[in-house]
């Protein structure tokens, strides 16, 4: 029996999805900062990929959606900004087996990310987590390439100074 075209597209998506989850996760805990709302940026940009799963299976699909993440995170940052509370310390993270130094490590990076402007982290992690290049950040981002390299400078810049990072230059 025949798989119809729309059954093969399925199970293309499914082991696309089941091959690339914890990826995306860490990639979209980075993008947003929060563990918790990691998950859910997933999903969305799952849910919008879904529907274009023919057209994009053959070009780059990881592109394609860390793109969508990265669209949907400026969509929700732009509608939460508002009614966002911003703290100096970030929540304590749930442990997933990493052994003390390794979650230290961790911890100190993202709060530095944390400390960094939307934008700023957005670049960062398209660039050292995604290894893009400046010319893919920026198409990614819908941003010049001048405005990728000033981004980066100074986002950089502000994570050479942080005292959260002390124990990640130290190693």
């Amino acid at each position: 029996m025949r798989q119809s075209n729309k059954e093969r597209d399925d199970a293309g998506f499914a082991a696309f999805v089941a091959a690339n989850t914890p990826r995306l996760i860490h990639l979209a805990e980075l993008l947003t900062g929060s563990p918790h709302d990691a998950p859910d940026l997933v999903q969305s940009a799952l849910i919008k990929t879904y529907p274009r799963w023919s057209r994009i299976e053959a070009d780059d699909p990881t592109g394609y959606v860390r793109r969508v993440m990265v669209n949907h995170q400026n969509d929700w940052w732009r509608r939460k900004r508002p009614k966002e509370v911003l703290t100096e310390r970030l929540p304590e993270t749930a442990g997933h087996g990493d052994v003390a130094g390794d979650h230290a490590q961790r911890t100190a990076v993202l709060a530095a990310l944390a400390g960094l402007t939307r934008r700023e982290r957005q670049v960062v992690v398209l660039r050292f987590y995604c290894d893009l290049t400046e010319s893919a950040i920026a198409a990614e981002a819908g941003i010049a390439v001048g405005t990728v390299k000033s981004t980066l400078s100074r986002a950089l810049n502000r994570l050479r100074s942080m005292p959260e990072l002390a124990l990640v230059r130290a190693d």
